[in-house]
């Protein structure tokens, strides 16, 4: 199995970008079920740092991840609290919220814009895939069951 991505097939779909502490990132649009206005979800005890808690959405109960924490970024208060929304990503059967600062544009990327993310040593399970230029600086493309924990053969990871 290759672990260099394919850039043709990261081109075939649309991407949903969000902003985290002033940078972008998107996920696969097909791998989003909605968009939701934040709210407070339930603490769960000793859950990881990177888990905000639970909510319920339409009687299920779903993990709501800080995309802020999950990458390694700032944990300050977004500029805009007021714009900030959680992306329901899934991945196979799971669904996991992800708090982000705000919702951007959808993007189609093209394959000569795309590149290999630059190398950070210290980051186990990073879901950052590819990035691509855009706007004068860049997206970084985030890999959904990398991002929820999720790639364990469609197990949720410790």
């Amino acid at each position: 199995m290759s672990l260099v991505p394919n850039f043709e097939a990261i081109a075939r779909e649309p991407w949903l970008s969000f902003q985290l502490d002033g940078q972008h990132y998107a996920v696969l649009l097909s791998r989003v079920s909605e968009v939701i206005r934040d709210g407070a979800p339930t603490p769960v005890p000793g859950a990881a740092d990177d888990l905000l808690g639970i909510c319920h959405l339409r009687g299920n109960i779903v993990p709501v991840m800080d995309g802020r924490r999950r990458l390694g970024l700032n944990t300050s208060v977004a500029s805009d609290p007021s714009a900030a929304r959680i992306v329901v990503c899934m991945h196979e059967t799971h669904r996991v919220g992800v708090r982000v600062d705000a919702v951007g544009d959808l993007l189609q990327p093209r394959p000569e814009a795309i590149e290999l993310p630059p190398a950070r040593s210290g980051r186990t399970g990073d879901p950052v895939q590819a990035v691509m230029g855009w706007h004068g600086g860049f997206v970084a493309l985030l890999d959904v069951a990398k991002l929820c924990r999720l790639d364990r053969a469609g197990k949720e990871a410790a």
